[in-house]
């Protein structure tokens, strides 16, 4: 069930019941189905369970890293938006985004959010808890890390992997599936900012329950 809270709003609250009505069994363990819920909520779709995928353990690896101290990392500052407030209600979660560590312009044959991402790994991975790793919109970043972790950097505590578009978010999408890491990922061409935001809400919700 949705982890609710004593400030939400009845329409927020009715919302979930419906949703959850509406999506009927899944078979999902708690802390999936409250992802699953969220995603809903945030998106209206209520075909997105078709296509959500988590690694084993995976919402329970995030948990244990939020209640840890360890911080949000995002592709972009829209998702860095639209988690800070959450962030800041539950477990005061630091929240970052990889463009901080872009440079202004794209080296040949890269992208600002592939640079962002190599550097931003190399400071964030220094002394702490590994970063929960949030991309909605940067197919390239997502790339970045992989072939960083599979080279031997620090794996994040979880991925939730849901670029969103048709220029390499598929080849992505199966890189994050083959890459053995702790994920949560949406299939096929669907995500985006609100969904990632979405997905990482309902763990820092269940979080501070």
């Amino acid at each position: 069930m949705m982890a609710l809270m004593a400030q939400d709003h009845p329409i927020f609250t009715e919302s979930i019941r419906r949703i959850r009505e509406a999506l009927g069994s899944t078979g999902l363990e708690p802390l999936p189905q409250q992802v699953l819920e969220r995603l809903v909520h945030s998106s209206g779709d209520l075909a997105l369970g078709s296509l959500l995928r988590f690694s084993p353990g995976a919402c329970e690896a995030g948990l244990a890293a939020l209640q840890q101290g360890a911080l949000i990392l995002t592709d972009t500052a829209m998702a860095a938006a639209a988690v800070a407030p959450m962030a800041q209600r539950t477990l005061q979660t630091e929240v970052r985004a990889v463009l901080e560590w872009a440079p202004d312009q794209a080296p040949p044959g890269s992208t600002r959010m592939a640079v962002g991402m190599e550097q931003a790994w190399r400071e964030l991975t220094t002394n702490r808890p590994a970063p929960l790793v949030l991309i909605g919109s940067a197919p390239t970043a997502l790339e970045v890390l992989l072939r960083q972790v599979a080279a031997g950097a620090q794996a994040p505590s979880l991925v939730i992997g849901m670029p969103v578009g048709f220029v390499g978010v598929a080849e992505s999408k199966r890189y994050l599936a083959e890459s053995g890491l702790d994920q949560i990922r949406l299939e096929g061409s669907r995500g985006g900012a609100g969904l990632v935001a979405a997905a990482v809400n309902a763990l820092l919700r269940a979080a501070a329950g």
